[in-house]
């Protein structure tokens, strides 16, 4: 026997793993959130949230269940904003699309990412920090996935849980979190403080709406 066909039955299998696991994940059903997802983040960092609209074609090309935009003007603070969407349920042509994807599509383009470790007050959780650039402009943006008893900011970790849980929990439900904090002039540290405390509560609150595990 030839050195590479003794990899064609570990690589079929392998295949046959994943092909079994995205087919589940297609059949998994939907999971009702445990409450309204308009209750998330009514206040922050002192301030009350104003709903930002989102067009039903961006909605419709998101394909989210639910969502919740909102945006903060604390006192002594850099503005911002929080958008959590909900998916109920995870399948080919209706699943999360990931920020680093979208936000060049908006005309903002990365110039430092990397992941960062923040306290919150269901314990320390690790997200993506990434600095972007649009017409001499600034910003901040932190996010994570959100879900099934785990915050995650690997998106091959995510994708991985994912198939794992729809094969063996017939679960796919899943949230993404941003926060988004344009910088004034160039202090990137105090639109770097603003998301880190805006995140501090933001993942306890997401998980009260969270379906429970």
């Amino acid at each position: 026997m030839r050195n590479w066909q003794r990899w064609i039955p570990g690589g079929l299998l392998t295949i046959g793993c994943l092909l079994n696991g995205t087919l589940l994940a297609r059949r998994a059903g939907s999971t009702p959130m445990a409450a309204p997802i308009a209750s998330v983040a009514t206040m922050s960092l002192g301030a009350p949230g104003v709903d930002v609209p989102v067009s039903e074609d961006e909605q419709r090309v998101a394909g989210m269940t639910a969502f919740v935009l909102r945006r903060y003007e604390p006192i002594n603070r850099l503005p911002y904003t929080i958008f959590v969407s909900y998916y109920d349920e995870q399948r080919q042509g209706k699943s999360i699309h990931s920020p680093k994807n979208c936000l060049p599509g908006g005309g903002w383009e990365p110039v430092d990412s990397r992941p960062v470790t923040i306290p919150t007050s269901a314990g320390p959780v690790t997200v993506n920090r990434y600095r972007l650039v649009r017409e001499g402009q600034s910003a901040i943006v932190y996010y994570w996935y959100q879900g099934r008893g785990r915050v995650e900011h690997d998106e091959f970790r995510v994708k991985f849980d994912l198939l794992r849980d729809a094969a063996v929990y017939g679960r796919t439900e899943e949230s993404l979190v941003r926060i988004f904090v344009q910088v004034s002039g160039d202090d990137v540290d105090a639109a770097d403080a603003v998301a880190r405390e805006a995140a501090f509560p933001l993942v306890a609150d997401v998980n009260r709406i969270l379906p429970a595990l």
